[in-house]
């Protein structure tokens, strides 16, 4: 999944700065004084690679486990400083939407965490988390009696359908693919070019509804993962009655506890109780506070400032995805007050500074830039040792098939930028290819990270020309083929414990389209070859390939240069209850806060 551009690469987009990381999966945050052990925390975050498991019917009935001491009543204020880049579930790719989505829609599966580091997928709008057969290639779910969305209306396999044959429209482009390429190849647009708007529908072959509670996918090969795919915020349900196509994007339906009252685009958003939402058939989700409102623009210094002081309506508000502003970490960690109040843990992000291949052709230039870059000096700018570690490789500490030591451009040895080896990389590359257009996010962390860069790779006579990007479209503008930037932070993490769901979406060949993950725009025969040979294996078997995909992807080509590894530190107010990180979404867990008076 992307990480923000504001703090956390959402996958590629995601917020930083962690902090006393008492890495222990989602369990309560008891304001522990780790973070700058990065071996310590590396261990402690592979806790989170640790497989998914599957619930069956029972796991995934309603209500939900009840929260210790939680109420009812009240408005939980919000504090973030990005606006939002989507609201319509298949457009979302990025963290802070997905966050959003946790309170306002379901999809067939979602995951559910016990506070003890584990995590299993459970039936959401389905009575389980999916029945197999064929080897795997075919899953069957049979929905839930009696769900309806914010209007009434009753969610029927029709709805199911529906909401998987409008991604295939050309107005969806900015969320996942992985239902799509799975069910109808890569170019599966021309599957349903309408998206199923019109007379044209998938075969029963592909996706057939048999009748009104049931929904049956069909795969030329297994997809043991489905589950934990159809989990993901970009597959909830639209239901036919409510969709307004790309107008959807600005004002959706909601099906969770939580629907829209209120949204200014950009500044506002107010999130009040969903009449329609049955606790009884939601085994994840809660209703304690009456709603949420959010306030976009507000930066991250401004919002530690507020929770740190802890007066008046602060006390009742949040992070949602941003972090403790790194000028002010210490100022949190040595009150034992304000520590109290943190979420702490380990994200699955890798940032790195990608290169888009159809502009930076010479791998000297990308060899030498990933050599030059002070990831000290960004890291520094989220918290230091309390926001990230320095990043050898693609692969983050939660990942399955985590290499430590794997370091082909020796960022461990020199965390603050090899200039030497940079400028003789250099020596024979003319001074046209040495001027690099750099785009960043206009937030506080885009800036820090900017002069960071410009100063870098100024060391080794890299001209950048810096471009600023409003930062709730950074990822649709990075995202066009034809964007005007030579280079670009951006963030991915594992959309489950799988080096697939890196791999696949961001150095998949087939994935080289407007607004797909694959930022650098590579497009490798020996790239693809891997990645088909991995998705036909067993995973432990498939490990050891996507190792050399990396291997072969770092080395050999170099579309990103790692940066950091991140790491999260969120505050919030005395009188917000049941706070605890959530290692799935890689922030605090809005699925079950409520206010304690």
């Amino acid at each position: 999944m992307k990480s923000l551009t504001s703090r956390r690469a959402t996958a590629i987009v995601v917020a930083i700065a962690a902090g006393s990381l008492a890495l222990t999966g989602c369990s309560e945050n008891k304001g522990s004084s780790s973070g700058k052990d990065s071996k310590k925390d590396q261990k402690e975050a592979a806790t989170q690679s640790k497989s998914v498991t599957y619930g069956d019917a029972a796991a995934s009935t309603g209500p939900a486990e009840e929260v210790a001491g939680a109420k009812s009543g009240g408005t939980i204020q919000v504090y973030q400083e990005a606006g939002l880049s989507h609201l319509d579930p298949g457009q979302i790719y990025v963290s802070d939407a997905g966050q959003v989505a946790n309170l306002l829609y379901r999809g067939l599966t979602n995951f559910e965490e016990d506070g003890k580091g584990n995590v299993s997928v459970v039936g959401d709008l389905a009575t389980d988390s999916g029945k197999s057969s064929d080897g795997g290639k075919t899953w069957t779910f049979t929905l839930k009696d009696g769900i309806k969305d914010e209007n009434g209306v009753e969610i029927t396999s029709a709805d199911i359908r529906h909401s998987v044959e409008r991604l295939y429209a050309e107005f969806i482009f900015d969320g996942p693919t992985y239902l799509q390429t799975w069910l109808s190849g890569a170019k599966y647009r021309e599957a349903l070019p309408d998206g199923g708007f019109g007379k044209k529908h998938l075969p029963d072959s592909v996706l057939e509804t048999p009748d009104d509670k049931t929904v049956v996918f069909h795969f030329d090969t297994a997809r043991p993962d489905l589950p934990q795919t159809l989990a993901m915020p970009g597959y909830s349900v639209v239901t036919e009655k409510s969709d307004t196509k790309a107008k959807y994007d600005k004002a959706p339906v909601s099906t969770g506890p939580y629907k829209i009252s209120e949204y200014k685009v950009g500044k506002t958003l107010k999130l009040v109780k969903n009449e329609n939402w049955d606790p009884k058939t939601d085994s994840v989700r809660h209703q304690y506070v009456d709603g949420f409102n959010f306030d976009f623009g507000v930066t991250e210094s401004t919002q530690t400032k507020r929770l740190i002081s802890d007066q008046g309506a602060a006390k009742s508000a949040i992070q949602f995805t941003g972090s403790v502003d790194a000028t002010q970490i210490q100022d949190v960690i040595n009150d034992p007050a304000v520590n109290k109040r943190t979420i702490k843990g380990y994200q699955p992000y890798v940032m790195t500074l990608t290169f888009n291949l159809d502009r930076v052709k010479n791998k000297a230039v990308r060899d030498a830039v990933t050599y030059a870059i002070n990831s000290k000096s960004l890291i520094a700018g989220e918290g230091g040792a309390y926001g990230g570690d320095v990043a050898p490789n693609l692969f983050a500490p939660t990942l399955p098939g985590y290499e430590a030591k794997y370091d082909p451009y020796g960022r461990l040895k020199t965390p603050s930028g090899n200039i030497e080896k940079a400028k003789e990389l250099l020596k024979d590359v003319p001074a046209a290819e040495k001027k690099l257009v750099f785009a960043y996010g206009n937030t506080e962390q885009g800036q820090k990270r900017k002069v960071a860069i410009e100063d870098a790779l100024s060391k080794v006579g890299i001209e950048v020309v810096s471009k600023e990007i409003d930062s709730a479209s950074y990822y649709e503008q990075i995202g066009k083929l034809k964007n005007p930037y030579d280079m670009y932070v951006s963030g991915w993490g594992q959309d489950w414990p799988s080096p697939g769901t890196v791999v696949t979406p961001i150095y998949d060949g087939d994935q080289v389209a407007d607004g797909a993950p694959n930022y650098s725009h590579i497009n490798d025969p020996k790239v693809q070859e891997l990645i088909k040979k991995a998705l036909s294996q067993e995973p432990t078997e498939a490990a050891a390939t996507w190792r050399e995909a990396q291997h072969y992807i770092l080395e050999e080509i170099n579309p990103s240069a790692p940066l950091w590894y991140t790491k999260q530190f969120q505050l919030y107010g005395s009188n917000i209850g049941g706070a605890r990180y959530s290692t799935e979404s890689s922030y605090i867990d809005v699925t079950r806060l409520f206010l304690k008076s």
